[in-house]
């Protein structure tokens, strides 16, 4: 999953293919925020119940079976405040709780009702009422009110931007490569060989930039593929690579980072099993991005949603179904947390939408909203209509960050 891209294969992607959309730059003297601010997509629809489990709800056990988690014991959940926990694998997490410096939201979800990854993840990423109803995404309109619209500002750690990032405004794109690096001499032969092409030239010059850059904000001696091989075991080196090219003064103001991977419809595990394995490399990873940002974890806020949720009950297969509202996440240490913002009306088969799926209580506009409000300064009316358009009766979430 994680690889090192060889500065001639960026450059030559960069050029005919198009994977950056603009050379990643760093020069933010004139940037007007020195806020933080990184979007994860949680793509596959994450169990909210297991991520964080309603434990104090009288029919918590019953409904969710053999998926309930344990609430003493060695591999018990993490309790919050007597109703909610933290899934046990969610060690670090507990401990930015604890330290007040995360939100857990419940019976959240997009305008979308239906149960698509496709429509769902569109949904999530444009910000719309419907799938492809709108053809870029919210952050990207978010760039110009935010005053990060030059492509100066914006990066998804990935090959290219995903579509959350995707528009009129200009972003970067980063993702270490596979390819063993270039020599001095092969790459001294490259340019030679792009003498008289000014715009290959200057591509693979800002490439060559680029990867110094990024290479030296990673400072790790991981260089070959073996390293890179495995999937939710190695998300730490992109978290790590995106907090250190965060923390830099003249790095990114935005990131936006993907992990796949939580469509747990077999198997998923309780307190242990691929979904605990799953939690325990992103909790790990979002760990080392806190430790990789250094003091600028003061000023950052992370928020970390999902398409749609799971189904209450298992299916048969020990698993869980498609479903509509789960839970999200915000985290940093610019967040006033310490607190579950969830209009609980329970698990009973009478409270649930079609008698099987968390109810949509809260918009997951109106946390994007009050991050950029709060954190990122974005105005309520380019909110309520370039970045979500039409959506005034969404009101942002408040009290989400501290003075």
């Amino acid at each position: 999953m994680l690889n090192r891209r060889s500065v001639l294969r960026t450059a030559l992607a960069a050029s005919a293919l198009g994977v950056w959309d603009a050379p990643v730059r760093f020069a933010f003297a004139s940037v007007p925020t020195d806020r933080r601010l990184v979007v994860v997509i949680l793509r596959g629809a994450l169990d909210g119940l297991a991520a964080a489990p309603p434990h104090g709800d009288p029919d918590y056990k019953s409904v969710r079976g053999a998926l309930a988690l344990e609430t003493t014991g060695t591999n018990a959940l993490h309790n919050l405040d007597g109703q909610f926990g933290l899934h046990p694998s969610l060690v670090n997490m507990k401990a930015m709780w604890d330290a007040k410096e995360l939100a857990v939201f419940h019976n959240i979800a997009s305008p979308y009702r239906e149960r698509s990854h496709f429509d769902a993840q569109n949904v999530l990423e444009t910000g719309g009422v419907g799938p492809h109803a709108l053809n870029d995404g919210w952050l990207n309109r978010a760039l110009k009110p935010m005053g990060l619209a030059d492509g100066e500002g914006a990066l998804a750690i990935a090959t290219s931007p995903p579509l959350l990032l995707s528009g009129g405004a200009k972003v970067s794109s980063w993702m270490p490569a596979t390819l063993p690096q270039p020599d001095a001499d092969f790459l001294g032969r490259v340019r030679a060989l792009y003498g008289n092409d000014p715009v290959l030239l200057a591509t693979l010059d800002s490439a060559l930039d680029t990867e110094a850059k990024a290479n030296s904000a990673m400072d790790d001696k991981l260089s070959t593929p073996a390293q890179y091989a495995e999937t939710y075991a190695n998300l730490s080196p992109l978290f790590t690579g995106a907090g250190k090219l965060l923390a830099r003064d003249d790095g990114p103001r935005v990131a936006v980072l993907d992990v796949g991977g939580w469509d747990t419809h077999v198997n998923e595990g309780a307190g242990e099993g691929q979904l605990a394995r799953r939690l325990h490399a992103l909790d790990v990873a979002l760990d080392a991005m806190k430790s990789a940002l250094g003091p600028a974890w003061t000023k950052t806020a992370v928020v970390m949603a999902t398409e749609f949720g799971r189904t209450v009950a298992p299916n048969g297969n020990g698993g869980t179904d498609h479903g509509t509202a789960g839970a999200a996440f915000l985290f940093g240490g610019a967040v006033k947390g310490g607190v579950v913002n969830a209009e609980w009306v329970g698990l009973k088969p009478s409270a649930l939408k079609d008698g099987r799926d968390q109810p949509p209580r809260t918009d997951m506009r109106a946390l994007f909203k009050g991050v950029l409000a709060d954190h990122m300064r974005v105005a309520r009316r380019d909110l309520d209509t370039a970045v979500f358009p039409d959506s005034a009766d969404v009101r942002p979430a408040t009290v989400l960050f501290a003075a």
